[in-house]
């Protein structure tokens, strides 16, 4: 899967992914009546209002970017209604040909990082008839546990043809309080980035690892040094746009062939149609709104890399 990653992202010349990470209050008026008229008030219309709205944008951007990423806590705060609505997002991504990231940031015990994978990568025997929980192509991992919580992942990541990424460091303000903590003379973030470095070594493509990291954005210093501590690593960078990420800090997250690097934007495209300069599409061409963002966002990496090299 990784080398399908990477094929798209050469393909499309877009090292994007989309955060689709809805919220009710981002999701326009005529489609949230519609869904209330349907199904009700409920969570059943909520969820059906965040299903709409999410087809509309994955519609209009689907031929322009590599992957998307879904949030899971967006839907499970909708409960039982917004998992399907989850499931029925991941399938129709992959109906379009994305790759689809499922960003649900587990990561336990042994035995409960096998259910975890099991669920969102791999498949159960039912009956004697195999079948498939959310079925993503990579999920984002949390390594607190240590390798206790990785290994049961790449073992179905192996079976399976799918990916991790694995949480280094994180985009959040807060993210210092632990991973910028020294151990041994290095921050813990650089300790974990060794360890994911070593954890792909298990699970190879073509050029780059199975097994991602993420780094955010918002700490392009640290990004430059964990580049180099794992160059076979593709890095998932949240925080670009809406959190403060800028393109041209983003640059050294690349290797030199250009690749090396998936860059995140959730409410920056999602609901670009609420920011200043893209009012002009309206809550009814919202998906359009969310189409030129992301050629927008396409245009800033590429402008950022050139002059980079100049």
């Amino acid at each position: 899967m990784i080398n399908k990653l990477v094929q798209k992202i050469e393909e499309q010349s877009a090292p994007i992914v989309v955060g689709l990470d809805p919220m009710l209050d981002y999701v326009p008026e005529h489609i949230i009546k519609k869904a209330y008229s349907e199904k009700g008030e409920t969570l059943d219309g909520a969820a059906e209002a965040i299903w709409q709205y999410n087809k509309g944008i994955i519609d209009a951007t689907y031929d322009l970017i590599p992957a998307v990423k879904p949030q899971i806590a967006m839907y499970e705060q909708f409960g039982i209604e917004g998992l399907k609505v989850f499931k029925q997002t991941v399938d129709y991504c992959k109906e379009k040909g994305l790759v689809v990231i499922g960003d649900i940031k587990r990561g336990d015990i042994g035995s409960t990082s096998a259910a975890y994978a099991t669920g969102h990568l791999g498949k159960v025997n039912i009956g004697g008839k195999e079948y498939r929980g959310f079925d993503e192509d990579f999920i984002t991992v949390n390594p607190y546990l240590g390798s206790d919580g990785i290994l049961p992942f790449i073992d179905v990541c192996k079976e399976e043809d799918k990916g991790l990424f694995v949480l280094v460091k994180t985009s959040n303000p807060s993210s210092g309080e632990f991973q910028d903590q020294l151990v041994d003379g290095k921050p813990l973030y650089e300790l974990v980035g060794k360890k994911v470095a070593e954890w792909g070594e298990l699970h190879m493509g073509n050029a780059y690892s199975y097994i991602g990291a993420v780094v955010g954005a918002t700490y392009p210093e640290m990004g430059k040094i964990l580049r180099k501590l794992m160059p076979k690593t593709y890095i998932l960078v949240p925080g670009y746009g809406a959190q403060g990420g800028k393109a041209e800090d983003l640059v050294h997250y690349f290797n030199k062939d250009g690749l090396g690097a998936i860059v995140n934007s959730s409410r920056g495209i999602i609901a670009a149609y609420k920011l200043k300069g893209y009012e002009k599409f309206g809550s009814e061409a919202y998906a359009d709104a969310s189409r030129q963002a992301v050629i927008d966002m396409r245009d800033d990496l590429k402008k950022a890399w050139l002059s980079a090299k100049a």
